[in-house]
């Protein structure tokens, strides 16, 4: 669906989100001391962590709050509400310069998310803002939502990220957000988010979990291994974690030099294939090595 829209995906570069954090816009305290928790974005939540009645003080203290919690060159991004008229007050509050992405939460079609699209460019003309640099974070929270995640991950050029709501994900389906019921949603949705071009964000367990550092440390671990790039956080002690998690060890940033130099030497020999320390060393190999060192740049 992509090319049916203007296509200016390519000139906009693809952030890197180890770790975006939610914070209520209703509760200045926390807005204020947001840009401070080391987060490579922030979330100024208007969903499920603001009560009914205080969404509307929310949306109006949104320029001051994206401005707070934008300082030190975080990421800004808003939280909206899937309601069709919570959404449309949360879209003519949030449409603004400052606004880096709107995270859409139970998304379900592609259909869904050219509507709020529409929407944000309609806003933006009026406003007299860039055209489509509010990109879209989608969040998959229902299983009927895995059969459309192809056409939802590149139904518009605004699509950047996609992660599961685990929470959410578990409840629709009658379970709780354990291991054996998370692996597979997360995939797909991992698979969906890498074949389109997206940042896949997530690891598989409960985003709940705050206080065992040890366990969530591990479960960060393994999503990286697995290829996601970062993950949503809902406490500041679930920062630090990921952006060490999902940023390159130091030992993996020396394995990449090593495959990069001897790439280079291959290369005058003109071979694309080569033995280093006794392993087969082959394009693949080598794209990994230069995609550690990308990171570790970006770091």
């Amino acid at each position: 669906m992509r090319d049916s829209v203007p296509a200016v995906e390519s000139a906009m570069s693809v952030p890197r989100w180890r770790s975006l954090l939610f914070v209520p816009a209703h509760v200045p305290r926390f807005v204020e001391a947001a840009h401070e928790r080391g987060a490579d974005g922030v979330i100024l939540d208007l969903e499920d962590s603001v009560p009914q009645d205080h969404k509307g003080e929310a949306r109006k203290q949104l320029p001051e709050s994206v401005a707070k919690v934008g300082r030190k060159g975080k990421s800004v991004l808003v939280r909206v509400n899937r309601g069709l008229r919570a959404l449309a007050a949360d879209l003519d509050a949030a449409v603004m310069a400052g606004v880096d992405a709107l995270v859409l939460p139970k998304t379900d079609s592609a259909e869904w998310v050219l509507e709020i699209a529409n929407a944000v460019s309609e806003l933006e003309r009026e406003r007299k803002l860039p055209l489509e640099r509010i990109r879209f974070l989608a969040q998959i929270e229902a299983p009927d939502a895995l059969q459309r995640l192809a056409a939802i991950a590149s139904a518009h050029p605004r699509m950047v990220a996609m992660a599961l709501g685990p929470e959410d994900f578990s409840a629709a389906v009658g379970g709780s957000p354990q291991f054996d019921l998370l692996l597979t949603p997360n995939l797909s949705v991992l698979f969906a988010a890498r074949a389109a071009g997206l940042l896949p964000l997530g690891f598989i367990g409960s985003i709940g979990e705050f206080s065992d550092t040890h366990k969530l440390r591990e479960a960060a671990a393994h999503a990286r291994r697995l290829g996601f790039a970062g993950a949503l956080a809902i406490h500041p002690t679930q920062v630090a974690i990921f952006n060490e998690a999902f940023s390159p060890s130091a030992q993996e940033v020396e394995w990449a030099r090593d495959v990069v130099a001897a790439e280079n030497d291959a290369a005058t020999r003109g071979l694309s294939a080569f033995s280093m320390n006794g392993k087969m060393v082959d394009p693949p190999v080598v794209r990994r090595a230069h995609e550690i060192l990308a990171l570790a740049s970006n770091g």
